[in-house]
């Protein structure tokens, strides 16, 4: 195997994440025929077949999920060195990574348009992830450079920097009845039907523990994993929810949704920006993370306030 790429090892880590050559070529910003032949080449060197296809699905075979783990390590120690003689060459330029929980993904865009006005040689790619855990995994196999998260990991040693206070409320559609009562207390939420984000998600965490203080069971109707699919459920009046007030601005400023000023809200946390211990960030890496901490707050403020005004009042 002395004749493999770090190429051809990062296409097939590409192909094995979206399990799919075509998908792996527009990340990748190759023709599928490339990918191909470079996946081809690789099976030659190992002298094992990596992937099984059956028409247009695509699998790891028991050997490609082996390789895959010495594939990552690889390529995560090459950024590595990358990384470190970058920051020997004081150059701010090169790919960041920011991987983030999808809550995130109605700010850290904007923030980043901003960042990149100051570094305009920095390349950024996003990773938004499905779950923590996804996102957790991303920061172990050092497939990002940077997390933006609310819970700080527990599962690895890293460095987690809270930014901003990050809070959370009870929305209805429009001629809700508890609308009408000013500040509701917990338990006039009892006869209102729950749609809620699914366990183990951090929106789902800190709802549960706001409802424990209050010892409060919500009646949840419905589970779903997307912010947008809630809340469009809720537009459409098939119950009330709780989600991050950062996701919601636009259907507040439009009508299409209301914030609930429920006693004791709104539930603050804080957004970190989190890297591990062990990883030596790049100039790059390092320019956003003092960024991010810098100007995030500012920002989110001028977000937040006309959105808390009736909760706050």
């Amino acid at each position: 195997m002395s004749n493999i790429t770090f190429r051809q090892l990062k296409v097939f880590a590409e192909v094995a994440r979206h399990l799919s050559f075509v998908r792996a070529a527009e990340s990748m910003h190759l023709t599928p025929p490339a990918v191909t032949m470079q996946v081809k080449e690789l099976e030659e060197r190992v002298g094992l077949a990596l992937f099984e296809r059956e028409g247009r699905k695509v699998s790891l075979t028991t050997a490609g999920e082996y390789f895959l783990v010495y594939a990552r390590r690889l390529i995560a120690t090459l950024k590595e060195a990358d990384d470190a003689m970058a920051r020997f060459k004081r150059l701010e330029t090169g790919l960041l990574t920011i991987g983030m929980v999808s809550t995130a993904k109605y700010f850290v865009p904007h923030l980043l348009a901003r960042f990149r006005e100051q570094h305009p040689g920095v390349d950024v790619r996003l990773r938004v992830s499905a779950n923590r855990e996804e996102l957790v995994r991303l920061l172990q196999s050092s497939e990002v450079d940077l997390a933006v998260m609310g819970r700080p990991p527990k599962e690895v040693a890293a460095r987690a920097e809270p930014f901003a206070a990050h809070p959370l409320v009870f929305v209805c559609p429009p001629g809700h009845p508890l609308l009408r009562v000013g500040h509701p207390p917990v338990q006039a939420l009892a006869p209102y039907p729950f749609i809620v984000r699914e366990p183990d998600s951090g929106t789902r965490s800190v709802m549960e523990a706001f409802f424990k203080a209050h010892q409060f069971e919500p009646r949840i109707t419905m589970e779903m994993s997307s912010n947008e699919t809630i809340k469009q459920a809720v537009i459409a009046g098939m119950g009330i929810s709780f989600l991050s007030l950062h996701t919601i601005g636009l259907e507040v400023r439009s009508g299409l949704m209301h914030v609930l000023a429920v006693e004791g809200t709104p539930v603050m946390r804080s957004w970190n920006v989190v890297h591990l211990l062990s990883k030596v960030l790049s100039p790059a890496a390092e320019a956003f993370r003092y960024f991010i901490i810098e100007t995030a707050e500012e920002f989110l403020v001028a977000h937040d306030t006309p959105l808390l005004k009736d909760v706050t009042t």
